[in-house]
């Protein structure tokens, strides 16, 4: 009995390090995947924020289901506009918009054309319409 349960405290300790090691790794990879273009402090800061975003989301996920789901089922009127749906959901999943968010920064991030755009158009002036 007391060497199964050696066994099972050894292999936890096991899989905790292992997991450890590779979230050290990915920041390590972090990190060597933007000094280039940051230099050593930028780097070190980015990986500081994300160090701090993983550990801000592990902490709500626990609150979570610390305190259980506690949010009421509101269906979506019909007439209700996209603004509204889509506040809707920012206040019923706040850990779904703000994951939204971020992807939705990388992918501009990524695409300057697409940034290039949403700007141009926010930018612009209308044209006086023709007759």
């Amino acid at each position: 009995m007391m060497e199964r349960t050696l066994m099972a405290l050894a292999a936890a300790a096991a899989i905790a390090a292992a997991a450890a090691v590779g979230v050290v790794s990915a920041f390590f990879a972090l990190y060597a995947l933007v000094e280039p273009r940051l230099g050593a402090p930028g780097a070190a800061a980015v990986v500081s924020a994300s160090a701090a975003i993983l550990v801000a989301v592990a902490g709500f996920i626990a609150a979570r289901k610390v305190d259980g789901d506690r949010r009421h089922a509101t269906a979506a009127t019909p007439d209700a506009t996209l603004v509204d749906t889509i506040l809707s959901l920012v206040r019923e999943r706040p850990l779904l918009a703000s994951g939204a968010a971020v992807a939705a920064g990388i992918y501009a991030l990524r695409n300057p054309q697409l940034i290039a755009a949403v700007l141009r158009a926010f930018m612009d002036k209308p044209s006086p319409p023709k007759r």
